[in-house]
Parts: C-alpha cells; structure tokens; sequence
C-alpha cells in the first residue's frame, strides 16, 4: 500500500491532493489546524477509496508538535511513499512597510515547517524507497512563482517561498541516491480562498484552477525513481510568464 502526509488538506490545493490520492487507495495522513476541519475530511476520504486515514491537528506555525505528526504516521503505516507539503501563509506589502513578526510567522510556516517535516520524515521515505525499487518516494513542496520570479509587494511570500526551493534542490542533492526526489511546484495565482485577497483586479476564472495543480502532484507521483524534476513554475494564461 502506498501511504502519503498531505499538510493544509482541508482545503484548496491539499483537499484537491488528499481526494486524488484517496481515490488512488493510498493511506492518507492528513493535517489542518483544528480537529473540526478533519471530522468530514476523515469521511469522505474514507468513502473515496482510501485505505486508512489518519487525522492529525497541527499549526504549521508550531514546529515542536511536527516530529509527532510524523510519528503518528509512521505508527500507523511504517513508512511515507509520498510527502505533500501544502500548508502556507501568505503576507503582502511592501519592503518599506513589513511587519517583522509577520515575516516570522510567514518563515515558521512556509520554510521551516517543510524543513522539520522533510527532516523527520526521510528515514520513513527512504523505507519506502527502499520496498519500491521502480518508483522510489517523493517530497512534493508546494512553492510559489513568486519564489522564482520577484513580485512587488511579495518579497516575504516569495523570498520563503525560494528558500523552499532552495531546499528541494539540496534535497535532491542529497537523497535521490536512496530514491527520494523532492520537487517545488511552483504556481501564479491558484483559485482557492488564498488568492482572495486580489480578486478585484485578477479574477477567479483567470486563475490556475487547482485541479490543474493537483494534476502536476499526481504527475510527480508517478514518476520512477531515476526521474528527477527540481522544480515546476505553471504561469497563468495570459501574462508574462515571469509574474503572479
């Protein structure tokens, strides 16, 4: 059986994911920040086919409790084929007007949350590798084009949203020896309740929608193991291709 740890699966990119996957028969650990976001998660991934799943309450923020949600997984299922980090934050503004505690949170959640996680989970994603020789396992970090290209009034956003790249390459570097590639997703604007905040001048149906982005993750998941993808930058129709 195979087995994945969806972060932020209660909505957008990582309900999208959590669904696919159910629907796959994988056993799911999936997390969101409160136990009422889980009790109809729970369910309904159940009643898409998953093979077990496993609920877990966790604020990314709070990078102490994130070894245990590993932990649970690993009880439950031994190893982890698959690693989707999905939960974020976003934080908007110009350089001049920051709020440093923000950029603290905005870092704890989209950087060093992934780097606990990724860190406690490799010894159970090499075991994965190890038992499937031919697919191997995977880190899906969900980035931002913003951490690829700049974008004015994003550079806390994008800057952590770069180091998260920065990560999945030395990953890379680092593991897919034992099997484990990792890679960056990096989109514009997605349709989901994060990007709210601009829909007075980008609307929602110019947006990438997110099942196309759960398309990619499912792509990524099916590669074999000698098939490495650092990183996926989807541009929204119509731009550059070099902005949100």
């Amino acid at each position: 059986m195979k087995t994945a740890l969806v972060t932020g699966a209660s909505r957008g990119i990582g309900l999208g994911v959590a669904r696919r996957l159910a629907a796959q028969r994988y056993g799911l650990t999936v997390t969101s920040r409160t136990d009422a976001d889980l009790v109809a998660l729970k369910d309904e991934l159940h009643s898409l086919g998953a093979a077990e799943v496993v609920a877990f309450a966790a604020d990314m923020a709070q990078g102490d409790v994130l070894p245990a949600l590993v932990g649970e997984h690993a009880q439950v299922f031994g190893s982890m084929s698959a690693l989707v980090v999905n939960a974020g934050v976003g934080t908007a503004g110009l350089v001049d007007a920051l709020d440093i505690g923000r950029v603290t949170k905005t870092f704890d959640v989209n950087f060093n949350a992934a780097l606990i996680l990724i860190k406690a989970a490799l010894p159970l994603l090499r075991e994965a590798a190890g038992r499937d020789l031919q697919g191997g396992a995977k880190i899906v970090a969900l980035s931002s084009i913003t951490g690829v290209y700049p974008e004015r009034g994003l550079a806390v956003y994008g800057a952590s949203k770069a180091a998260l790249c920065s990560l999945v390459d030395t990953v890379n570097r680092e593991e897919s020896r034992n099997g484990v590639n990792a890679t960056a997703v990096a989109p514009g604007y997605v349709d989901t309740d994060m990007s709210a905040w601009v829909a007075d001048r980008i609307p929602a149906d110019t947006m990438i929608p997110v099942k196309d982005v759960v398309s990619v993750v499912d792509m990524l998941l099916q590669l074999g193991r000698n098939s490495m993808i650092g990183r996926i930058v989807v541009a929204r129709g119509g731009t550059s291709g070099f902005e949100a």
